[in-house]
Formats: structure tokens, C-alpha cells, sequence
């Protein structure tokens, strides 16, 4: 079987931490590296996160430290009420003793799009500076991706309309400027919006029976989200978890699960309104305005929660048997 290959732009994160496991164990990806950016922790962090993953469950790809600042806005604290003061749910494991590539994120991207046989694929699921500044660094790049897969942003289609302010999702709001950059450029964007991942709750049930079956990574994956699932019960009264950051990766391996509409995106840069994902359904007929040098952009609007669930589950179980 042929396997997509795929850069995973990250800022683990609990649920970050998932999605690499799953883009680690997939049969159909081929994870190429691991970029790192602020945002769910410090970019110390989320390096750090990252490289213990790589070691811990011997992940054959790169980690490569990105940007620890937005373009142009303040940057704030981590969301430590969400992620834990070490963005894996204050579980504390053990410093990884790698060290990332010397070469920053946006660098590296460059080369790696140019240098890749055949185009790969980036996926975003923390903010997007690290794209946006690969293309003011090589715009043509834009022409040598086969596709953008981005978690993050709410169009408003299932009621989500954000969830750092009533307008916008933490990962747009983090860097709004690079986001609105990463979404008028030439290459295939998809946006797997709050609008999809809300929907998709992992429950107790489901998290302890990986805990049991899928050895190491299960067990991971069980003490890291406890803190995540506390977070959620306080916040929406769940006995759960949302997979925000796995559903990028499912639109590869499981499209058949998605819903989609097109649209063109923009994204609000400051004031109340701070990274808003204001779309435009390419459907419907406006006057001339601020979207009209938008490209069109695939906004996923749904998903068959209960089957990506399981696929998500076959996948971990499956790669580690148990082991």
C-alpha cells in the first residue's frame, strides 16, 4: 500500500500527543518529521514533548524546534489549565535525551518540500507560524505541497464558534496573521474546524480499554488525557475528552467520514473579533470585498463520530499489539 507522506506541524498537547501516536502507528502515513511551534505550551515544551514521544516510542522522523512567538500579536500564557504545567497532564516523565535538528522549523520545511521525491503533505494542528513563515521564506512551495490539513478555527456550522472567545479557536487566535497567510496561499487547504472535532468525544469507556489493550502507548495515552478529562468534566460536564488533533490526520486515512464544504477563509487579525475564521461558501454570490483574492478551502463540517472513534482505537491497538 502506498503511504501518504506527511510533516506534522505540532505543539504537544495532550491531545497533540494522541495524534502523533496515531500518525506514528497508521499503515497509510508516512510521518516525515515533527515540527514544533508554541501554543499549548512554551516552545521549550513542546520540543521537549515532542522529542519524548520520538524516543519513547521510537518514532523514526525528526523533531525540529519552530517558532516560540507569534508574527505580530502579544503572545499570552499556556493554556496550563488545559495541558498541565508540562503540556502532557502533569504526568512529569523523565527528560527525552535527544535534542532537535539544528535548523529552524520553517527552514526546514523549505528544504524538505523541494528536496521530497514526490509532494508531501503538512499538517497543522497547533498555529500556523511555522507555514507562514516557510512561505514568506519560498513562496513557490505553495505550488510543490499536495495538501494543507489544518485543525483548528469554527465557521459556526454545528453551533462551535470558539473556544478561547466566543469567535475564535485557540490555534487561530494564537497567530491570526500567519493563519489568514497559510489560507490564501495557492496550495490545497483543508480545515478541520471546532465545528467537526466538538462533535467527537472520546469517553472513559473507550480510553480505558486502549489504556488495557495497547500496551505502552495505551498506558500513555490513559495517564496523559486524565488531566485533559478532568478539564473537559469541569468545562462541558463530559466523562470525555474531544480528539480535536487526531481528526486532521483521520480526513487522510478516513475521508469517507467527513462531510466538507467549500468555502473561502479569512481571518480576523485584531481587535474583538481576533482570529474569527469568517468563511465565504464559494455556493453563494457576495460583492466584491476582502475575499475575493481568498483561495477556495475545504471546511470539514462533520464526522461520523462512533467510526472514527473506532478506527482511532484499531489503529493504536493494532500498531502497538499489545506491546
Amino acid at each position: 500500500m502506498s503511504k501518504r507522506a506527511i510533516i506534522f506541524d505540532t505543539d504537544p498537547g495532550i491531545d497533540d500527543a494522541m495524534a502523533i501516536l496515531f500518525a506514528h502507528y497508521a499503515e497509510s502515513l508516512d510521518l516525515v518529521g515533527l515540527t514544533t511551534v508554541v501554543g499549548n505550551a512554551s516552545i521549550e515544551t513542546t520540543t521537549r514533548n515532542a522529542l519524548y514521544l520520538k524516543e519513547r516510542f521510537a518514532i523514526d522522523a525528526p523533531v525540529v524546534r519552530g517558532a516560540g512567538q507569534p508574527l505580530f500579536v502579544d503572545d499570552e500564557a499556556p493554556p496550563t489549565f488545559v495541558h498541565g504545567d508540562d503540556g502532557l497532564g502533569n504526568t512529569h516523565y523523565d527528560a527525552p535525551s535527544g535534542t532537535p535538528l539544528g535548523q529552524a522549523a520553517a527552514v526546514w520545511l523549505v528544504e524538505q518540500i523541494h528536496r521530497s521525491p514526490s509532494p508531501l503533505t503538512l499538517v497543522a494542528v497547533g498555529r500556523l507560524t511555522n507555514l507562514a513563515i516557510a512561505l514568506l521564506l519560498d513562496p513557490t512551495i505553495q505550488d510543490r505541497v499536495e495538501e494543507v490539513v489544518v485543525m483548528g478555527g469554527a465557521v459556526g456550522t454545528n453551533r462551535f464558534t470558539g473556544n478561547v472567545t466566543p469567535c475564535a479557536e485557540a490555534n487561530i487566535y494564537g497567530d491570526p496573521h500567519a493563519a489568514d497567510r497559510v489560507f490564501r496561499a495557492r496550495w490545497p487547504v483543508t480545515l478541520v474546524p471546532l465545528d467537526t472535532t466538538m462533535t467527537c468525544t472520546m469517553f472513559q469507556e473507550q480510553a480505558a480499554r486502549i489504556r488495557d489493550a495497547a500496551g505502552d502507548a495505551g498506558r500513555f495515552i490513559w495517564e496523559t488525557t486524565r488531566f485533559y478529562e478532568a478539564f473537559y468534566y469541569s468545562r462541558h460536564k463530559l466523562a470525555g475528552f474531544a480528539m480535536h488533533d487526531s481528526l486532521a490526520l483521520g480526513w487522510l486515512t478516513h475521508p469517507e467520514l467527513y462531510q466538507t464544504q467549500e468555502a473561502r477563509i479569512r481571518v480576523v487579525g485584531d481587535g474583538i473579533a481576533r482570529g474569527q475564521t469568517v468563511w465565504a461558501p464559494t455556493a453563494t454570490q457576495y460583492p466584491p470585498g476582502a475575499w475575493d483574492d481568498a483561495r477556495p478551502v475545504r471546511v470539514c463540517t462533520g464526522v461520523d463520530a462512533d467510526e472514527f472513534l473506532a478506527a482511532y482505537e484499531q489503529t493504536i491497538v493494532g500498531g502497538t499489539k499489545g506491546y
